[in-house]
């Protein structure tokens, strides 16, 4: 043992001596660090302690129990659309639920249609909960799923949901708080990991949905910049989500949607959109390395696409206001689609130009910044924002694991990004057919 901290010693010596020697070194050990995950933080960070003084002294809400319509898209779930329609007769919220189950190619998707079809009894005991089963016979994607519910539904709200997903009793209430402001035109809700005892990759995520999204966007919904509006699990206010054209075709719709909104804001600062917490929602992550890199292959492909095609000329402070701006273009194109590279090219530069132990030091001062900041996000989270504490303590153990996590994502997110660059990826994917995204306009 003293023999290895002997070891540890001398790379830190050496780090330190080229540190003294070769003021480049100084600068380029540490600067993504320093530039862009720094002030994220701690706008985040403030962002959450605001979200939770104005929790504990605001005024209570006026009583608002609108008609709300829950817009369920459905392929290939099977018997886990049960669970997901359950869930949602059991919401204690007080008003009318209108749940309208979208099967996507009910020809071949007969397991699923047939599961929504045997809901039917189950949703009739119920008071103030209506189920509409619309099978579409051919296969059109999740946006055409998403507009088809949207173009019948009778509610106030739209809530945008996936079928694997459940959610807690109180889900719907939580959200429809936050719609007591008129100028809210969309609501972001939590997603979280319901599978994460399956394995490392599984807590990974976990760790993940609580506090890059979760936490993070308790954190910048404060600021009114929010990033991201869940596909599995948004909602919105009917009237406006029609006026703006409902979904559009191509494979990132739920970052499309939210930039499509938040064009708006320049023109009407009044705008903005909340993110509720403690509305709860699960979902099944992928429990291999695989399953997880194809996933993150097709959402980090639409990040590019949606920035760099589809939106670069609606990526303009004239649209988005100022705020919004430099927050999509800081934190959306810089970190999700230059940084990547920059990682990927800033390790191999170090690798042939530093002896080992001077790597081997520089990565673990890393490693040892970007555990603190990821230590002190998960305490945060877990006193102000976590609607479970006692039992999301036990993700503590695993926090030393997530840098490391965090890292070798960066580098599939290059992957991610080049593969759309060269390939269209996003052309390929499987939230639709082939003959609708090629039909889709070419950006």
């Amino acid at each position: 043992m003293s023999e290895q901290l002997l070891i540890i010693s001398y790379f830190f010596l050496q780090f330190k001596h080229t540190l003294l020697s070769d003021l480049s070194a100084v600068a380029l050990f540490l600067p993504m660090f320093l530039i862009f995950d720094v002030p994220l933080s701690l706008m985040v960070l403030l962002g959450i302690g605001h979200w939770f003084w104005r929790k504990h002294h605001e005024q209570e809400k006026p009583y608002y129990s609108p008609l709300v319509t829950c817009g369920i898209a459905c392929y290939s779930e099977g018997e886990d659309i049960k669970k997901t329609i359950l869930t949602l007769c059991e919401q204690v919220y007080s008003g009318h639920i209108e749940i309208i189950v979208v099967v996507d190619g009910a020809s071949i998707n007969k397991a699923t249609y047939q599961a929504a079809l045997e809901c039917r009894e189950i949703v009739a005991r119920y008071a103030r909960r209506k189920l509409i089963i619309l099978p579409k016979w051919q296969r059109g994607g999740r946006v055409s799923s998403s507009n088809a519910a949207l173009n019948i539904a009778k509610g106030e709200l739209f809530f945008a949901l996936d079928a694997d997903t459940s959610f807690d009793n109180n889900t719907v209430s939580q959200i429809v708080q936050e719609f007591t402001d008129p100028n809210v035109p969309a609501v972001g809700g939590s997603l979280r990991v319901r599978n994460d005892n399956v394995s490392l990759v599984s807590r990974m995520q976990a760790l993940e949905y609580m506090i890059s999204l979760q936490g993070a966007k308790t954190g910048l919904a404060e600021w009114n910049v929010i990033n991201n509006i869940s596909g599995a699990f948004g909602a919105f206010r009917t009237k406006f989500v029609r006026q703006i054209g409902g979904w559009d075709t191509h494979s990132g719709e739920d970052l499309d949607i939210t930039l499509r909104i938040k064009q708006y804001m320049a023109r009407h600062p009044e705008l903005r959109i909340p993110f509720a917490a403690h509305a709860m929602g699960y979902t099944d992550a992928p429990t291999t390395a695989k399953s997880l890199f194809m996933q993150r292959i097709r959402w980090d492909g639409d990040l590019c696409f949606l920035y760099l095609r589809k939106h670069k000329q609606g990526l303009s402070p004239r649209l988005l206001g100022w705020k919004n701006y430099i927050s999509t273009v800081l934190y959306g194109v810089v970190q999700n689609i230059l940084l990547p590279y920059l990682v990927v090219f800033y390790t191999l530069w170090v690798f042939f130009n530093y002896p080992a132990q001077v790597v081997c030091a520089g990565f673990a001062i890393q490693y040892l910044c970007y555990l603190f900041f990821t230590v002190l996000h998960f305490l945060v989270f877990l006193i102000a924002v976590s609607k479970h504490p006692t039992k999301d303590i036990h993700y503590f153990k695993w926090l030393p694991f997530y840098p490391i996590y965090g890292f070798i994502m960066r580098i599939v997110n290059a992957i991610a990004v080049l593969n759309e660059q060269i390939r269209r990826s996003h052309e390929e994917s499987n939230m639709a057919p082939w003959w609708v995204l090629k039909r889709g306009k070419r950006f």
